[in-house]
């Protein structure tokens, strides 16, 4: 499907693309250490998580946490601590780690029971004219096939989960368009 909102925002709109709304969505449920990684218990949790098994061990290596045995132990008994290019990378090994190793039950989940209803909140018009605003309303609709959007979060591949988003909100007709930016989109699993 085209995009029709080439230059969204032109006229005063917020809001964001409703495949980032969903990605922020399956973020929330995959949810796991809260304590931040610029803490010692935040970046020793997320550490114990990437190593405690070779499984986890090489999918961070893969997600480009690559240091040595010797750094990981120095850091573990608090002779050192990472720099914050070293958070960094912690965080985003932990991030797609856990995503990998949460995907196959948030998609069991979403897909249970003949899918899953979703409340699409569409784009804040506040900011806009009146003769330009659109009548954008509240929608809500089932998604019963969550397999290409989770597959695609899990791998971070972001066109790809835009593309899935956009055949989902192809189902809600003609003024499919109007929810390709949305202000929130919500699910539970």
């Amino acid at each position: 499907m085209p995009q029709r909102n080439h230059q969204f925002g032109l006229f005063g709109a917020r809001g964001i693309k409703g495949s980032e709304a969903v990605a922020r969505q399956l973020d929330r449920l995959a949810q796991g250490i809260a304590t931040p990684v610029t803490s010692k218990r935040g970046w020793t949790a997320r550490l114990n998580y990437l190593t405690r098994t070779d499984h986890a061990r090489q999918a961070a290596k893969a997600a480009g946490l690559t240091v040595t045995d010797r750094t990981l132990k120095a850091w573990r008994e608090g002779k050192r601590a990472p720099s914050r290019a070293s958070l960094e990378k912690i965080e985003r090994a932990y991030t797609a780690v856990r995503r990998q190793n949460v995907a196959k039950h948030l998609l069991k989940r979403l897909n249970s029971g003949g899918g899953t209803r979703v409340e699409i909140h569409p784009v804040n018009q506040s900011q806009v004219d009146q003769p330009r605003k659109r009548v954008v309303e509240y929608r809500t609709m089932n998604v019963r096939r969550w397999d290409t959007i989770v597959g695609s979060w899990a791998a971070s591949d972001h066109s790809e989960l835009e593309e899935a988003w956009d055949d989902v909100i192809g189902d809600l007709g003609s003024d499919w368009g109007q929810y390709e930016y949305v202000t929130n989109v919500g699910f539970a699993a």
